[in-house]
């Protein structure tokens, strides 16, 4: 059983982690101003809730071994890409895409890599957008840039998510056959609600 706290051991550990949560604080702010500035627009917020989360010392640890890397805060700021992280949970379909496109337009921001699992769904069912963003963090010792993983998705397919994961992962063992295929199914009617939402949104918004 490897130290699993090693790894905050590590002279700069804290000053590490430090740069990690400061990008979330730089992408959440990006992402409440562009929402406020939809909703004064627009008469309408895209965005339902927000969630943040920073990896612990002991998953960036287990992560780093288990993709075979050198356990240390280079390796760690090399390797991985979703120490930070933001969930947006949206209302609708559109508006998913619509946060993503507002965020990519931002000058300061670069895309490193981009996930479409609506379009093209995991073998699970499990549907959302994620986007690894490196964004520019301005510290005492001046400017870094740093990847932070953000998740957007629709109600309904945070609905499905986090019950799937509950499920899921109370059992260390594989579920059974019928038991996947009944989530899967679960996946299927939640996206199809999502749809007939988003044309439900759209009908009325044409009535304006």
């Amino acid at each position: 059983m490897p130290d699993l706290c090693r790894l905050a051991k590590e002279q700069g550990f804290e000053t590490f982690r430090h740069s990690y949560r400061a990008a979330i604080k730089e992408v959440r702010t990006k992402i409440e101003i562009l929402s406020e500035d939809f909703a004064v627009r627009h008469d309408y917020n895209p965005i339902h809730h927000m969630e943040r989360r920073l990896k612990s010392p002991e998953s960036i640890e287990e992560k780093l071994i288990r993709y075979g890397k050198e356990v240390s805060i280079e390796s760690a700021r090399e390797n991985i890409m979703d120490i930070a992280g933001i969930r947006v949970v949206c209302n609708f379909i559109d508006d998913v895409y619509a946060i993503a496109d507002m965020l990519m337009e931002q000058n300061d921001i670069r895309l490193i890599t981009k996930k479409d699992y609506i379009q093209n769904p995991k073998p699970n069912g499990y549907r959302s957008l994620h986007l690894v963003l490196s964004v520019p963090v301005f510290l005492l010792d001046g400017c870094e840039n740093i990847p932070v993983e953000v998740q957007i998705r629709t109600v309904a397919m945070d609905f499905w998510a986090s019950l799937e994961h509950q499920l899921r992962y109370k059992k260390e063992k594989d579920l059974p056959p019928q038991t996947n295929f009944e989530l899967k199914a679960c996946a299927e009617a939640s996206a199809n609600l999502d749809m007939r939402m988003q044309r439900l949104f759209d009908e009325i918004h044409k009535m304006d």
